[in-house]
């Protein structure tokens, strides 16, 4: 369960978005902030979100225009033949504390701070395998049971549900049982990384 796999045929419909940066004068690292002030803004309207549930349907706007330009980021810098390891690591870096603030701000909004801490590390501990065994000679990793591109349409899909089913799930709500998602899954995912890498080292 991975979109990551569907890398290229989400490059096929971002022309007119690259297009529509160059014509704004932005730069590739410029799309990059952008997005990553997005997802700080998701976070925070997360974070308050129990005072009106409305407002998780509009981080989810947030949060999918966040992942939008995380795309557009990467086939501009290629448009325009300025692709380069600052640009990657700038990249990675503020999509680490994207993933941070959003998964804060959902955690912070229903005071599930144990939960917030296992979905974090597991998000962080994904992202850390992938680009790991970039760092020890494979090709970087996307795949397992959870990329990142499956986390914010999970994201996405869950917190804008939530802006209409305000009842509990049992004992969690559904952002609740979103971030037990993030916790298992995430470590699983994780685990599968580092196998494959071990795998392929042999």
């Amino acid at each position: 369960m991975t979109l990551d796999r569907f890398r290229s045929v989400a490059d096929r419909a971002l022309g007119p978005f690259v297009g529509a940066a160059q014509t704004a004068g932005l730069s590739p690292n410029g799309v990059s902030v952008i997005a990553f002030l997005l997802a700080v803004a998701a976070g925070v309207v997360y974070g308050v979100a129990a005072t009106d549930p409305f407002l998780y349907f509009v981080g989810a706007v947030l949060v999918f225009l966040n992942g939008w330009l995380d795309l557009v980021d990467g086939a501009l810098a290629r448009e325009l033949n300025v692709a380069s390891s600052g640009g990657d690591l700038l990249d990675h870096v503020l999509d680490r504390y994207a993933d941070i603030v959003i998964i804060v701000g959902l955690a912070a909004g229903i005071g599930r701070w144990a939960l917030g801490i296992a979905a974090v590390t597991g998000v962080l501990m994904t992202s850390y395998l992938g680009t790991q065994a970039q760092a020890v000679g494979l090709d970087r990793v996307y795949g397992g049971l959870l990329g990142r591109a499956d986390r914010l349409a999970l994201v996405g899909i869950t917190t804008g549900v939530a802006a209409f089913v305000t009842l509990p799930l049992g004992p969690l709500s559904l952002v609740g049982w979103l971030l037990v998602v993030f916790a298992v899954v995430g470590h699983l995912t994780a685990v599968q990384r580092f196998y494959y890498s071990m795998q392929a080292l042999e």
